[in-house]
């Protein structure tokens, strides 16, 4: 590749760092920016547990990115994403669970902030660069024109799964430097470079404490029933409870472990079953994002992944008309399909696309 000017998105962890430096040392000019997100109206508590997450106090505190840039030796800015990240990550996350879903934040803040409003509020503020790098574990082919999205090299650290919503626009765009190869790699990249983040912990995603923090709803009550419609105990808001969930239920006398197997918001109901009522084979997703732009076919076999840690499944697809909506059929049953998540299809290392759990 040519010698461009890349705008990296440092978080201040190692995989941001050894992507910039990696970047560097093959010779690009590399500028260095960090998207602010968070606002201190938020009614979050300013504790400790939360401070290696993406939403918290700490990260409005970037004298240590400075360094670290400083110390790679590149130019560095922040950009001010507060508004917009509120709008498309905090709203959605706050209607999702409203309504019984359990979203991905991560997801919508990938597509919509990271790689859509932080490069494009950077060249307003008059940084011009080539191409837009971050420390993601996930690799970018190009064929003929075609960009193509495919898995990190590494199983153990790809992160294709977030990235799923990408488009052709933005991925023409966009570097993974970090893509072939592994995490001990990096970290003695960084140690050899004398970078303090080296060896720092991992960044959770978005958010370490209360969800009940953000969502800030008041309480309200409803009925916790059996399969059948059997009235067994009470909640205090459906956003408190999601697919699969089995502690803190309060409920007692039954012969084996019970578990949230669904959630009715309209009749305001958490429906309680045994662990075998969380295994289903079919699944329905709408609000689909095609990488290539659209699906590969009207009917096609995939593996999907239905959350993030989830082992990706085979199953049978059939795709709506205008594309905007699919049906799955897996080969075997999966556990705990969660409405608001997102499925996410690949074929082999490649991925198709994804969208919205119903």
């Amino acid at each position: 590749m040519d010698k461009k000017t890349i705008l990296v998105g440092l978080s201040g962890g190692v995989d941001s760092a050894a992507a910039a430096l990696l970047l560097k040392e093959q010779g690009h000019r590399v500028i260095g920016a960090t998207m602010m997100i968070w606002d201190p109206s938020l009614p979050i508590p300013k504790t400790g547990h939360n401070q290696n997450a993406c939403l918290s106090p700490e990260k409005e505190d970037v004298s240590e990115i400075r360094k670290l840039a400083e110390k790679i030796g590149i130019e560095y800015h922040t950009i001010d994403c507060r508004q917009a990240y509120r709008q498309a990550v905090l709203e959605n996350f706050r209607t999702e669970y409203a309504h019984g879903r359990t979203p991905n934040p991560c997801v919508i803040c990938n597509s919509q902030i990271k790689f859509g409003v932080l490069p494009q509020a950077a060249h307003a503020q008059g940084i011009l660069f080539d191409k837009f790098a971050t420390g993601h574990y996930a690799r970018i082919e190009e064929k003929e024109g075609t960009f193509y999205l495919k898995t990190g090299s590494d199983p153990a650290r790809d992160q294709s799964y977030f990235l799923h919503r990408l488009s052709q626009h933005q991925l023409k765009d966009i570097l993974f430097p970090l893509g072939d190869l592994g995490k001990a790699q990096i970290r003695d990249l960084a140690r050899q470079a004398g970078l303090s983040v080296a060896d720092k912990e991992d960044s959770q995603d978005f958010y370490c404490g209360d969800y009940n923090d953000l969502l800030n709803f008041p309480n309200k009550a409803g009925d916790m029933i059996l399969q059948d419609g059997t009235i067994i105990g009470k909640h205090t808001g459906i956003w408190g409870y999601t697919i699969g969930k089995r502690k803190g239920l309060g409920l007692s006398g039954f012969k084996e472990p019970m578990y949230v197997v669904g959630i009715d918001a309209p009749k305001n109901q958490v429906i309680i079953g045994p662990k075998t009522a969380l295994y289903k084979n079919t699944m329905h997703a709408d609000n689909m994002s095609w990488t290539l732009g659209q699906p590969p076919a009207e009917e096609f076999e995939c593996k999907i992944k239905i959350r993030n840690l989830h082992h990706a499944a085979k199953a049978k697809v059939k795709v709506s008309s205008d594309g905007q909506e699919i049906s799955a059929v897996f080969e075997e049953a999966q556990l705990s399909i969660t409405a608001g998540q997102s499925a996410v299809l690949y074929d082999g290392d490649m991925v198709l696309g994804g969208g919205v759990i119903l």
